[in-house]
């Protein structure tokens, strides 16, 4: 009976011995389990340390911008050439400086399609980049969606317990770790190829808006040098019509030149014929008084102003802005068309009509050779051989001369010579 007791009672503890070995070795695993990321963690190879990184090459996205820069101080420079044609075009001004206006906005707006010209082409070949980074990036999310995929099945077929498992069917410690370490870098590599996949997805969604931006910039490039080359043709054309707009100036100018000398000397010749004619009355009655003139040397830069108004040219010679050169045996006095003239000294009128290049023109005799010049008038309010006193309407002020405002042309002619007006009138506080 005690063998046979003895016999059952071994027989009783077997499978308690059996079930108490498989704990103690479950717990040697998970002892093991957790001590084995510190075991191969050491014996994984230590990272360099980190280098300095080589300079970055200039993105497209520099360039881009450098180059907006660019257009952008070209555009500013321009705006303000056009600002400076608006004003030339509302005051008077030199025809040349127009011209040389019209020639720097020419070169900035070429300058500006050269510029876009480089912007499309900087742009076309960020859209390539893209465009072949885009291939590039999909055709590796569909290799890596295909390894994910099998990975995913492969996994699933296995069931959620396969690493433990794999773990737990080791015939010895080195079998676990080694078991341990290949599950581990499995993992990571899965881990990893899940993170490529979502960068890829990334990358392409990235890639995609920056093509569509890209585009977009484009076809903004495109119009902008569509509508600079049109500006351009108009500036082209504009700087022909200033051109021939000068050489007919010039013509213009040369011939009216040429008329003014051959008028100034016609009113020469005809005060030397009044001069000439007096003293022949003279001659033929020698007994007679001479008649005294009406200007004396006390009037002197006393003489009240025919006009009041601003001086637009003075006498003597003058360089004009094209580098022709004008003499003026007179003055022009500004004033609003229309305005009263005065005679600045008592006399008779030997000439009261158009003299050519000087419009409606009044010629006083004050006497003893001397005469006043009262030309450009718009309107004649006396007549030949009229007498007048002091400060007596002549006429109105009028425009002879295309290249001026409305203005009095005033001469002095003592003794038929041409002096400065300007001695003697009054002067003016």
């Amino acid at each position: 009976m005690q063998r046979a007791d003895g016999r059952w009672q071994m027989a009783d503890r077997t499978p308690r011995v059996r079930h108490t070995a498989r704990h103690i070795a479950l717990a040697i695993v998970m002892s093991a389990v957790c001590l084995l990321p510190s075991t191969i963690a050491g014996q994984q190879p230590q990272p360099a340390p980190p280098s300095a990184p080589p300079p970055a090459p200039q993105s497209g996205a520099d360039r881009a911008k450098a180059q907006r820069d660019e257009l952008d101080r070209t555009r500013a420079e321009r705006e303000q050439l056009e600002q400076r044609m608006r004003q030339l075009q509302s005051t008077a001004h030199d025809i040349s400086e127009e011209r040389t206006n019209i020639e720097q906005q020419a070169d900035a707006t070429a300058r500006l399609v050269h510029s876009l010209d480089a912007q499309l082409g900087a742009l076309a070949g960020e859209v390539a980049n893209a465009s072949a980074s885009l291939v590039i990036a999909q055709d590796e999310l569909v290799i890596k969606r295909a390894m994910l995929q099998r990975r995913v099945r492969e996994i699933y077929k296995r069931g959620a317990l396969y690493s433990l498992e794999a773990l737990l069917s080791a015939q010895s410690f080195g079998a676990l770790v080694a078991r341990y370490k290949y599950l581990h870098l499995v993992a990571q590599r899965d881990r990893a190829l899940v993170r490529r996949v979502e960068l890829l997805n990334q990358a392409i969604t990235g890639t995609r808006t920056q093509l569509v931006r890209l585009h977009g910039e484009m076809e903004l490039s495109r119009e902008q040098k569509s509508e600079e080359e049109r500006r351009l043709r108009e500036l082209e054309g504009a700087r022909s019509r200033s051109l021939a707009k000068v050489q007919q100036t010039t013509r213009q100018t040369a011939a009216r030149l040429q008329q003014v000398q051959r008028d100034e000397k016609r009113l020469a010749d005809l005060l030397a014929a009044f001069e000439a004619e007096r003293r022949r009355a003279v001659a033929a009655r020698p007994n007679a008084p001479a008649a005294a003139s009406s200007l004396r040397t006390s009037d002197f830069g006393r003489l009240d102003w025919p006009v009041d108004g601003q001086i637009l040219y003075r006498f003597g010679r003058v360089v004009n802005a094209n580098n022709t050169t004008t003499r003026w045996n007179g003055v022009g006095i500004g004033a609003p068309a229309g305005t009263a003239v005065k005679s600045v000294a008592g006399g008779s009128v030997v000439l009261a009509e158009a003299f050519g290049t000087y419009g409606q023109t009044v010629i006083v005799s004050h006497g003893d050779g001397d005469f006043s010049v009262y030309g450009s008038l718009g309107r004649l309010d006396v007549h030949k051989g009229q007498t007048i006193q002091k400060g007596q309407v002549v006429g109105t002020v009028g425009r002879t001369d295309p290249d001026l405002d409305a203005h009095l042309h005033f001469e002095m002619r003592p003794k038929g010579r041409a002096v400065d007006p300007l001695e003697w009138l009054r002067n003016r506080r």
